[in-house]
């Protein structure tokens, strides 16, 4: 049996070396790679794989968003590839759905490849997965943590050092204090994975620590300015008021 098999990556560097990995592999047919997540969805719509290697952290539309896509149809086996979420981990463990802890060595691709295998040919439908999604879903999903490149390093930064978050560009700066850390993410995904208890967007290209803002001040042309507890000033724009005024009475 042949697995025909999916990639999806937006980084090339990623997908290049799944690709090395699976090159002497003979029952893996790779049938096309994928970038984003919106192409993903289509392709598995279009070529029914049995198999998807899955990046879970993707600007726009995420791994699991792109289950979530695909609905209650036939899902393929899914090995997500991550970067970060330690929960997410030990929760594809509990359900017996792997995951691949990027940068990951080629023994621990070919088990999980192993595993895969095993369950395709066995021919049992896919329904830990299902059962992964609804378990994340009804517990809280926020994230506490998050995993930062630095020096052939990952280091995790908790979130609650965290004063504010800004964008640029497929990146976002975190600043904690007087310390930075930059991380692969859009701010709109990390926005919908951040607790809006905590977070708030003030701004198209930046989010607060709620906790952190000291007060607000009147500025021109209707903003005003969110002044923080370690003086940092930045711009409450008027598309972000509503959201303000519920959470300070503005």
């Amino acid at each position: 049996m042949t697995l025909r098999t999916i990639l999806v990556d937006d980084e090339v560097m990623a997908r290049r070396r799944m690709r090395r990995l699976l090159a002497g592999v003979r029952d893996v047919a790779i049938v096309t790679e994928c970038g984003n997540g919106a192409e993903a969805v289509a392709a598995i719509r279009d070529e029914a794989p049995d198999l998807v290697l899955l990046d879970v952290q993707m600007p726009e539309l995420d791994g699991f968003e792109v289950i979530e896509h695909l609905g209650g149809g036939r899902l393929p086996s899914v090995i997500f590839v991550t970067a970060f979420d330690e929960y997410a981990m030990r929760a594809f463990d509990v359900h017996a759905i792997d995951y691949l802890l990027k940068p990951f060595s080629g023994a621990r691709f070919h088990l999980a490849l192993g595993r895969a295998r095993e369950r395709i040919r066995m021919r049992q439908a896919d329904t830990g997965l299902l059962r992964l999604m609804s378990s994340l879903r009804e517990r809280s999903t926020y994230l506490s943590r998050l995993s930062v490149r630095t020096g052939g390093r990952i280091v995790l930064v908790d979130l609650r050092t965290v004063d504010w978050i800004e964008a640029a560009d497929n990146y976002v700066r975190l600043h904690c204090g007087e310390r930075e850390h930059v991380v692969r993410e859009t701010l709109a995904s990390l926005e919908r994975q951040l607790d809006p208890e905590c977070f708030v967007r003030i701004h198209r290209s930046a989010l607060v620590r709620i906790d952190r803002i000291r007060e607000l001040q009147p500025a021109t042309h209707g903003d005003m300015d969110v002044l923080l507890r370690d003086g940092t000033r930045l711009t409450l724009s008027r598309t972000c008021r509503a959201r303000a005024r519920k959470l300070f009475g503005d």
